[in-house]
């Protein structure tokens, strides 16, 4: 089967072509007019997957519908920088080619069996008793991909491992069988550690005080908290982490500082998903931050031995999925690619394999 894939991000988006679970090529193209991009270049193919950010309570892919489609745009909300590209995504394929089956992978569906105490927030009964207030989790297809490879690799069906999704967005995830167990992001991608422009967890208590005596809109807050924080607030920056790195190397005091405090939040939140596991087998560093800066993963694990991970900087200077762990190490390292690629088009065949039972 070949599968056109998009994967949408707040800027860009990654299209792919796989035949018969192989990629065989992919491209980095602009938003605009991005369905008609894809499909010029890959004019043949059997069905289009696209993967969405938000799936709400759904628990796997689907076939999109027109119906479908308005009520996934119902979660732009939740998922702001991502989830409005997905959906005119879609409705550009409907257009385009009429009749072509497209199907939708959700990051959330990966995290739709967390364990209650992961899942839910300690707010009144009133407002969590429907189960919509809850944690949601992303980057559910990375992490799904990471799951699979390792078991494939450790030979290990039930492997323990944390999952740490660095890129733009940034999420740690504890995977006990297949399964996620735990995860930083929650009701939104805002929670978990700092991000590009985005803060990670705040206290509460502080959105609200700035509320209080700026005053400031839902709106604006929103814009701040999504687009004006992270890395790009703390270090005055776009939040591209490159150009962070070349002021720290530069000595600005501002962007060392932000490095330090993204290094920190995201040590924090391993050992808070190691936690949620009895052992850890395998720790996997996959995003767009573990292909373009690996030095900064040795850097990262440093100060993560006393989890048993260790990780030899000689080897994060390489390619392609490979062991960052020195021989002998009682937790195997990975870097990975994350494969969203390979998911999508595994779950759009299994969509259309049902449907042509």
């Amino acid at each position: 089967m070949r599968v056109l894939t998009l994967n949408p991000g707040s800027s860009s988006l990654k299209s792919s072509l796989v035949v018969d679970g192989t990629p065989v090529g992919w491209a980095a193209i602009s938003l605009d007019d991005a369905a008609r991009q894809a499909l010029d270049r890959w004019s043949t193919v059997d069905t289009v997957a696209i993967r969405f950010v938000h799936g709400g309570s759904r628990t796997g892919p689907v076939r999109l519908t027109p119906d479908v489609v308005d009520a996934l745009e119902k979660l732009n909300p939740f998922a702001p920088l991502h989830q409005p590209q997905a959906v005119r995504l879609a409705r550009e394929v409907f257009r385009l080619r009429p009749g072509l089956p497209v199907i939708a992978s959700f990051d959330t569906a990966f995290h739709s069996h967390l364990p209650a105490e992961a899942s839910r927030y300690a707010l009144p009964r009133e407002w969590t008793s429907q189960g919509r207030l809850r944690r949601y989790g992303f980057h559910g297809l990375s992490c799904r991909h990471a799951a699979r490879r390792v078991a494939e690799l450790l030979s290990d069906g039930k492997p323990r491992l944390l999952c740490c999704h660095l890129g733009a967005g940034v999420s740690v995830t504890a995977i006990r069988g297949g399964r996620s167990m735990d995860t930083s992001m929650g009701f939104t991608p805002l929670e978990g550690p700092a991000m590009a422009t985005r803060s990670g967890s705040v206290d509460p208590g502080l959105v609200l005080h700035v509320m209080r005596t700026a005053p400031m809109s839902v709106e604006a807050m929103e814009d701040a908290l999504y687009h004006r924080s992270g890395l790009a607030g703390m270090s005055g920056t776009g939040g591209d982490l490159r150009a962070v790195l070349a002021r720290e190397a530069a000595g600005d005091p501002d962007a060392t500082s932000a490095v330090a405090v993204y290094l920190h939040r995201i040590r924090r939140e391993i050992g808070a998903m190691a936690a949620s596991l009895d052992r850890i087998d395998a720790v996997v560093f996959t995003g767009g931050v573990t292909e373009h800066q690996p030095e900064l993963i040795a850097r990262l694990a440093a100060r993560l031995g006393v989890f048993g991970i260790t990780v030899d900087p000689a080897r994060c200077l390489g390619d392609g999925d490979r062991v960052l762990s020195p021989d002998g190490a009682p937790v195997t390292v990975f870097a990975m690619g994350t494969g969203e690629d390979v998911e999508l088009a595994r779950d759009a065949e299994a969509v259309l394999s049902v449907e042509h039972v």
